[in-house]
Formats: C-alpha cells, sequence, structure tokens
C-alpha cells in the first residue's frame, strides 16, 4: 500500500542519519547468526591435521607484506634458506611417518599422507618441496599422488598494507584482539579468515573419509576407517588463526597469542 510503502521510506531516511558503526550494528542484529567457526561444535574429527607454515620467502628477506593474489601466485617465492627449509620439513616428517609406522599401536589406521597448500608460490613451492621428501618413500601412499591447491588456504589480505614493511602486520594485530570482524587498512577480517579455513576442514573431513573405504582392525576387534594424515600448508596468520577454530574458539581475537609459528614449522593440530 501507500501508507506502508511511505513508512518504509520514512524508516530508510532514518537510517541514513545513523553512524556507519550503529546501522552495521543494526543489520546483524536483525539478520540471521553467521557461522564464523565450524569447528566449534564438532564433536570429532576423523582425519589428523598438522599446520605447515612456508619456508623463508623472498618476501620475507625484503621485509615486505605480499598478500595480494596477482602478485603473490606468480612472485615472492622459496629463498634458498626457505628450500632447505621446506626441505628439511619433508624429510623429518617422512622420518617420522615410519617411525610411527614401524609401531603398530600408532600408525595402523593411517592411509597415507594428504597435502593441501596455498596457491601462493612460496606455499606451493613449500609443499612440492616437502612432497618430494615423502615420494622418496614408497611406503608413504600420497592422496592423488601430488599436492592439491587450495585457494582457502591463502594469505590473509591486508589491503593498502600490501607491499609495504611487515612492520605494519603489528597495526592490524592491535585492532584483531579487540574486534576481529575490522577490516581497517581494508584488510581481510580475522574472522572471514577463521571462517573460510574451518569450513575448510570440515570439508576435507568428509571428503577424504568418502576415499577412504578400507578399514582395518581396532584393538577391540572392530573395524576402523583407515585415516589420512592431513598437511595443510599456508601463512603465518592463516594458520595461527584456523588454530583458534581447532581451540574450539568462538572468534579469532586470540591468535596473536598462541606460540608464533616459525618459517617450515610443522604443528600437529588438535580440535579440543
Amino acid at each position: 500500500s501507500v501508507q506502508l510503502a511511505n513508512k518504509h521510506q520514512r524508516l530508510s531516511s532514518l537510517l541514513l542519519l545513523l553512524p556507519t558503526a550503529a546501522r552495521a550494528a543494526l543489520s546483524t542484529t536483525s539478520s540471521s547468526p553467521t557461522i564464523i567457526n565450524h569447528l566449534l561444535h564438532r564433536p570429532h574429527l576423523t582425519h589428523s591435521y598438522y599446520a605447515l607454515r612456508h619456508g623463508q620467502s623472498l618476501a620475507n628477506v625484503a621485509k615486505i607484506i605480499s598478500s595480494d593474489p596477482q602478485i603473490s601466485t606468480v612472485q615472492h617465492g622459496l629463498s634458498e634458506v626457505g628450500q632447505e627449509q621446506a626441505t628439511l620439513a619433508g624429510t623429518s616428517f617422512a622420518k617420522q611417518y615410519l617411525n610411527d609406522a614401524a609401531s603398530s599401536s600408532k600408525n595402523d589406521n593411517y592411509k597415507g599422507v594428504a597435502i593441501f597448500s596455498s596457491d601462493f608460490t612460496r606455499a606451493r613451492e613449500t609443499a612440492t618441496l616437502f612432497t618430494q621428501q615423502l615420494h622418496n618413500h614408497q611406503e608413504i601412499p600420497i592422496y592423488t599422488n601430488d599436492i592439491v591447491l587450495e585457494t582457502r588456504l591463502r594469505e590473509r589480505y591486508f589491503g593498502e598494507l600490501n607491499g609495504g614493511p611487515d612492520d605494519q602486520y603489528q597495526k592490524v594485530w592491535d585492532v584483531d584482539c579487540t574486534n576481529p570482524n575490522h577490516d581497517e587498512f581494508g584488510v581481510e577480517a580475522a574472522n572471514c579468515v577463521l571462517e573460510r579455513t574451518t569450513r575448510l576442514v570440515t570439508e576435507l573431513d568428509e571428503l577424504l573419509s568418502s576415499s577412504s573405504t578400507t578399514t582395518s582392525s581396532s584393538s577391540n576387534g572392530g573395524e576402523e576407517e583407515q585415516k589420512w594424515k592431513v598437511i595443510l600448508v599456508a601463512h603465518g596468520d592463516v594458520l595461527q588463526i584456523m588454530q583458534t577454530g581447532f581451540l574450539r574458539h568462538e572468534d579469532a581475537a586470540r591468535h596473536r597469542s598462541l606460540e608464533h609459528l616459525e618459517t617450515a614449522t610443522i604443528r600437529e593440530l588438535t580440535l579440543l
């Protein structure tokens, strides 16, 4: 009706008079809740997950922020040190896998290793060198026999700070701890990173379960689904934000309170 239309028009005019933050708050409360951490209420994960940060990159050496996909998927690969780090990480993981395999109590139920990587050059090169070390051992099956590129593991986008000095990260992190939804400087909100990475984990858990058709005998005489050891090759901020998901944090505000993940370091991610 005309009266109803006029009423909506007056309401819209009043909303425009409100500060931006107030309009955003009204919009948020009126819409359905958005899932931020897809692992928050998940009872368990079938497979084992590991975070692997890329090795030292040319951007690390230059001390610049490299987060633009148009640039970082073709530039800023690994330095010589980074290549050595990635190779060593693969060698160490292969050794541990084989040691665990020798212990029937530890590795009976593992089908192999699945490697998913950000498509940024530094992560892709890290994943490739890491996987080459595993390929040296026929006893270590690799999912799809290769790495799988996954854009949801890309570096957090740092907006207008991209290409600038890496000491500018702190400006973003200082705001993250009080408002993980912020997009100051045009950055990707920490909660957006948490949402995309934890959604990826839940989808991978289902995908890999569907591929694990074989079973093995459990200690109690039953049958158990074989699991994959899943390596997620990505970036410092992304992996630490994702770890808050495994810790069942409601948001990403505390990601910088976690132990810093050094280059080419592997960290097992356990769902609390």
